[in-house]
């Protein structure tokens, strides 16, 4: 089901990559203000590509990417290969440390209705415009998306453990995370990666806004080229893969926000739940997210001078009018758009993808800092999806709200770039691939 082969990565060149550290950058949907002030100060710094400064950004990233190829900033390896990526990380509060181990190659860009890669959440359509703008002027992925394959037996883990013996990058990154870069080009080897992804489907964890942009810009281009082989660049989309059975794929939560919200008061909202949920005052609002932990259906909402922990009465249920399948009723996420942001704060779901009313933040210290100072009206905390409820939402064909899933730690922009124009996509003459 899944094709995937090998490319000829755009690196920069060995003197710059020496100090790569300074020239990665986060992710263009987590990467905060302070960040790229910081990362637009070093006029190589990948940011230039990935979320470009000023008036006209697209064209921006594009003379930039145009003038680095010219003056050897950026150099492409002359040599097919998959590269390996690890990430070596701890969680807060926790002394073991995770090894998440995974690969990045190209990927066919499948349609939604292939069902090869499967989405699992919602995507926010200006994230997605954006990005499509940006593919479409530098035909260039310059960060991976994150796809997820299922592999009880870790088939792949030996060649990528060596492999990985042998880096070309080895630093520690803005979540202080430690990423090491190797490559695989032994034909033989990524034949066997090739072959092992063929009859697999894709979730994908992180990047629907990125994939998206993907699928606009073939659907653009097979127009204008109807004499298309199906082979050319525009078909295929860089991502890195890694395996749902690992322990060390870990999912944090993302909280809800809810901001200028028009007729807002907390004993309103309070009055309004108080038929569907059983309400908790909590003395503390620090211990919210140890208090909701491991229990369904529980959440906690924090106001400016008061906390609560609200839990779901299952007879609720009787009261949940959502056209979804039951799996995806009880999830956690489900219950609090449908029953805390459409019941309790009358935004109407239909809306809640669009809605100005709504943010997000994975960060419960600075959920509770901004209602606080006042920055936001609510934070509603949830807890943790976990893999198993992402794969059976894939599996129904449905999808969770927007910002459902944090897959931690996000993947690095900078250490690498596929480019889909023609000549520097297809493989030289020699290559097998």
């Amino acid at each position: 089901m899944a094709e995937i082969r090998p490319f000829r990565a755009w690196r920069y060149n060995h003197k710059l990559g020496t100090h790569i550290e300074a020239l990665a950058s986060p992710l263009f949907d987590v990467v905060s203000e302070k960040q790229r002030q910081s990362l637009y100060r070093n006029p190589y710094n990948s940011i230039h590509l990935s979320v470009p400064l000023g008036p006209h950004p697209a064209e921006r990233a594009a003379r930039a990417l145009r003038e680095w190829k010219e003056d050897g900033t950026l150099e492409q390896d002359p040599l097919p290969g998959i590269y390996v990526y690890y990430q070596y990380f701890k969680l807060a509060g926790a002394a073991k440390e995770y090894c998440r181990k995974g690969f990045i190659c190209n990927i066919r860009a499948y349609d939604w209705t292939e069902n090869v890669i499967l989405r699992h959440e919602n995507t926010i359509p200006k994230a997605v415009n954006d990005r499509v703008e940006l593919l479409e002027k530098t035909h260039l992925h310059v960060s991976a998306t994150h796809g997820l394959y299922t592999d009880p037996l870790f088939s792949l883990e030996p060649y990528m453990d060596d492999a990985i013996s042998n880096p070309i990058y080895e630093t520690e990154d803005y979540q202080g995370v430690k990423d090491v870069l190797a490559v695989i080009q032994d034909a033989r080897i990524i034949r066997i990666f090739m072959d092992y992804l063929r009859d697999k489907t894709i979730i994908l964890a992180d990047g629907h806004h990125r994939y998206e942009s993907s699928l606009i810009l073939k659907d653009k281009m097979r127009k204008e080229h109807p004499d298309e082989t199906g082979n050319e660049g525009y078909h295929f989309h860089m991502m890195y893969l890694t395996n749902t059975e690992s322990g060390d794929l870990r999912i944090l939560p993302t909280h809800r926000l809810i901001k200028n919200l028009p007729d807002f008061s907390e004993e309103k909202l309070l009055r309004k739940l108080a038929p569907y949920f059983i309400i908790k005052p909590i003395d503390d609002p620090d211990t919210l997210p140890e208090i909701i932990l491991g229990k369904p259906w529980a959440f906690g909402l924090l106001f400016r001078d008061n906390a609560f922990k609200v839990r779901l009465n299952p007879d609720a249920f009787q009261d949940f009018h959502w056209p979804f399948p039951e799996d995806i009723k009880r999830l956690d996420l489900t219950v609090m758009h449908h029953f805390i942001i459409e019941k309790g704060l009358g935004i109407p779901g239909k809306d809640q993808r669009k809605s100005e009313f709504i943010d997000f933040d994975r960060s419960f210290p600075d959920c509770l800092a901004k209602v606080m100072r006042g920055d936001v009206q609510l934070a509603i905390i949830t807890q943790e999806v976990s893999i198993e409820d992402v794969k059976r939402v894939c599996a129904s064909g449905y999808t969770m709200p927007q910002k459902s899933t944090y897959f931690y730690p996000k993947v690095v922009c900078g250490f690498l770039f596929s480019s889909i124009l023609e000549e520097e996509f297809k493989s030289p003459p020699f290559s097998p691939f």
